[in-house]
């Protein structure tokens, strides 16, 4: 049942106060303005009759005696498989020049899926990037974040899976995003030819900051849908940092109590609502997230990758235009490692990155003078070798392609006895 005021008694930034009843939070409200055109806005707070909203447009050109009509529903976004192809802002409306999206109206921000209908993940999810599917296996169903710092290439990495992965739908959510970063992404899927079965939900660095709140509810609400239909779908989400921004920029603007660094103490929660959606479905199909976390100053400590590293299975470290092997985890690479890839893969995959660790180390004598054994003239050698064919973002290998390449580079770079691997693997992998 849809409800009138016209008591506007303030108005700060995006959010309006409104004297009204019987509303619920995310009540989405229509805002008719004198000058005969609407806006919408959705609920954020109550105390009594005091209501508080947040516009999804600037609130320039609203009068106190407007008239606010609260619609009844939440926030809801249309899916259906013509999404798929579009662009859309965190508003849900075209921003594609096409026609208007048919389809099933669904509830966005809904609980995350019944934990009886879940299955233990147990599938690798490729992407031909050798530091991802040897050493931290990207696995169905996983959350995990791309930790990084403005500047490295964590977009181009997102968008490379998104064209290598073998998932049925791509659900792009991008949050504060410059121009060129989002034509990027159009560009991208365009020339992979990947469009066909990509959604992107973009809010940009000029768009207001309610939107930005929506675009991951609004992507996750549809990757459910199509989870629910059997579709395996992967959900890229950059970047979650301007999403916490935007929660801070509203909490300061209602004159909340700030918690640790300014960021509300909702943040974990805030987060854990978004990330806990990734699900394998019994019976039907999946939802694999990949979000970025940009880490103000590098600081791992910050409270938005703090919180994250308590919610997410691993963590992808991109440092220096590479995934980094020591500060990147998956924490379900062993569900598939051996069980369903190639019985040397946890054996080689191990003894590579034990190998460029000494490396560092003969690296370290090296620039303080001391003289090189021979041994550390052969990790020198295989570490320039693991950081070409292994480290470089630009390689492109399947994972049995990546496997025999690093037996390659070991048999360059060693004797058989010199590199730990048991006998029986040697025998079956080791290079004649």
């Amino acid at each position: 049942m849809k409800k009138t005021y016209d008591r506007i008694v303030d108005m700060r930034g995006n959010l309006l106060t409104v004297l009204a009843k019987d509303v619920s939070l995310g009540e989405i409200a229509r805002i008719n303005k004198s000058n005969g055109e609407s806006t919408h806005a959705s609920v954020l707070s109550f105390d009594k009759e005091l209501v508080t909203l947040q516009c999804f447009e600037n609130t320039r050109g609203i009068f106190t005696n407007d008239r606010v009509t609260f619609l009844g529903k939440q926030m809801q976004v249309i899916c259906s498989e013509s999404l798929l192809g579009r662009r859309l802002n965190g508003a849900g409306e075209p921003i594609d020049n096409g026609p208007k999206v048919q389809g099933e109206e669904i509830e966005i921000g809904s609980p995350s899926f019944n934990p009886v209908r879940r299955v233990i993940p147990h599938q690798q999810v490729r992407t031909n990037i050798p530091m991802i599917d040897v050493f931290n296996c990207l696995v169905k169903s996983q959350k995990i974040p791309i930790f990084s710092i403005a500047g490295e290439p964590y977009n181009p990495l997102l968008m490379r899976i998104a064209n290598q992965t073998d998932a049925d739908i791509v659900v792009i959510g991008g949050m504060g995003l410059r121009f060129d970063d989002y034509q990027a992404f159009i560009d991208n899927a365009e020339n992979a030819g990947s469009m066909e079965k990509t959604v992107m939900f973009i809010h940009k660095a000029t768009d207001p900051a309610v939107e930005c709140l929506l675009v991951p509810d609004m992507a996750l609400a549809c990757a459910e849908k199509f989870a629910t239909e059997g579709k395996n779908v992967l959900v890229l989400l950059t970047d979650m940092t301007a999403f916490a921004d935007s929660i801070k920029e509203i909490m300061i603007t209602m004159d909340q109590v700030p918690s640790n660094r300014g960021y509300p103490g909702s943040l974990y929660s805030d987060l854990a609502a978004r990330y806990e959606k990734a699900v394998e479905i019994d019976g039907s199909g999946s939802i694999t997230i990949i979000s970025v976390t940009t880490m103000p100053g590098g600081d791992v400590t910050h409270p938005i990758p703090d919180n994250t590293g308590y919610i997410t299975e691993g963590q992808f470290y991109l440092h220096a235009g590479r995934i980094d092997p020591f500060g990147s985890l998956s924490r379900l690479k062993q569900n598939v490692i051996g069980k369903v890839t190639r019985d040397d893969h946890g054996d080689l995959a191990n003894t590579q990155i034990r190998l460029y660790a000494d490396s560092k180390k003969a690296r370290e004598r090296e620039s303080m003078g001391f003289k090189l054994s021979r041994w550390d003239e052969k990790l020198l050698n295989f570490s320039i070798l693991f950081e070409q064919r292994m480290m470089n973002l630009e390689v492109n290998l399947t994972l049995e392609e990546a496997l025999d390449l690093g037996w390659k580079t070991l048999s360059e770079c060693f004797e058989k006895n010199e590199v730990g691997i048991k006998e029986s693997l040697l025998e079956k992998y080791w290079p004649r």
